[in-house]
């Protein structure tokens, strides 16, 4: 790119967990206005600690103690609730502290390029897909990252729709059968952070649904035809910086998160970056796996595949059900009581 960048802004957004590693993903807002996600474990923010104190030794306080403005980093209690987990989580919160705090820094330490390398995206970062019996654990809205882990809750959700991506057979809160086609929508009504939300057919039927299988509705989308070539809208991301030389091709760095807008085989593809329309080289274009997996609220396992793969035959993975009384026992009073008004309302086995 023209002029070197820097992280603005950088956020936490899940625990990614691999059998015993586990690494912290962040949501990083640069100041060319792109943004990525990207994945450190404890030991990579452990390392950057100690070269930021090398690199700048009066921020760190080593010189005055009374100058330093380079933020501590606490680590979480060895035994913590919930186990390995548990400790995962709360060096989450701890982490999205510790990086607000770094960005709020000083300007020489905010465009370091100690900062910039860290937060910059590695080839890991871009895969399309997490290593097979990954489990992404995300934060609910209702809950902030600056508050201490507690248990699983139901939150309400204000009346929202949604739109089935391939057919799924279930049972709903009465156990009667409840089927739904591939582009069905569905509305709504609770979402649970194990990945199964309760929602509600045009029949007013209601059942526990898997929400890898739904998608949001882009705003204004309607019955469109068959024309949107194979990929449309889908996110994709770039696995290198590529300059535009034309008018009508567009810039991008390292990682950058694009809307394809229409592909070609010709080998360039209508992409959507920053506000701007143009043109991108397609080999330079990948499915976005982290960032799309990221965007959807819940706990999953995501198993190898990713819902950026929806365009093959496999369909998405269904969470693990909640023990039956998971959801009871840990909801809010309110909830608790807005399901039991039906005499058959269960909850997912």
């Amino acid at each position: 790119m023209a002029s070197p960048r820097h992280p603005a802004a950088a956020h936490a957004v899940a625990l990614v967990q691999m059998e015993r590693l586990q690494t912290f993903a962040f949501s990083v807002c640069w100041s060319d206005k792109s943004d990525t996600f990207v994945r450190r474990s404890w030991d990579e923010f452990r390392q950057l600690q100690k070269i930021l104190k090398k690199t700048f030794p009066v921020e760190a306080g080593l010189l005055r103690t009374s100058e330093r403005v380079l933020p501590k980093l606490p680590d979480a209690p060895l035994l913590t609730r919930r186990g390995h987990t548990g400790r995962g989580l709360v060096r989450l919160r701890l982490l999205d502290t510790y990086v607000q705090a770094l960005l709020a820094t000083s300007e020489r330490v905010l465009r370091s390029s100690a900062l910039s390398d860290f937060f910059a995206p590695k080839p890991l970062d871009l895969e399309p897909t997490l290593p097979p019996g990954s489990l992404v654990i995300l934060p609910t809205p209702e809950e902030p990252l600056s508050q201490p882990a507690g248990s699983l809750t139901i939150h309400s959700l204000e009346p929202q729709r949604m739109r089935c991506l391939q057919p799924f057979h279930t049972h709903d809160t009465r156990d009667s059968p409840f089927h739904t086609q591939a582009q069905e929508i569905l509305d709504i009504l609770l979402r649970h952070p194990s990945g199964w939300w309760l929602v509600a057919n045009k029949d007013q039927q209601t059942a526990w649904f898997p929400a890898p299988y739904l998608e949001e509705i882009a705003p204004g989308q309607g019955q469109e035809s068959g024309l949107a070539l194979q990929g449309s809208g889908k996110q994709f991301c770039a696995i290198q910086a590529y300059e535009g030389s034309r008018t009508d091709e567009l810039s991008v760095p390292l990682g950058a998160r694009v809307q394809v807008l229409e592909t070609s085989d010709r080998g360039w593809w209508l992409c959507r970056y920053n506000g701007r329309v143009g043109l991108l080289p397609a080999v330079l274009l990948q499915p976005e796996g982290l960032g799309s997996l990221l965007g959807r609220p819940g706990l999953l396992d995501n198993g190898g595949e990713d819902r950026v793969a929806e365009d093959t035959a496999v369909p998405p993975l269904v969470p693990t059900r909640p023990c039956r009384s998971a959801i009871q026992s840990r909801c809010c009073s309110i909830t608790r009581r807005a399901l039991s008004q039906d005499q058959g309302t269960q909850v997912p086995p």
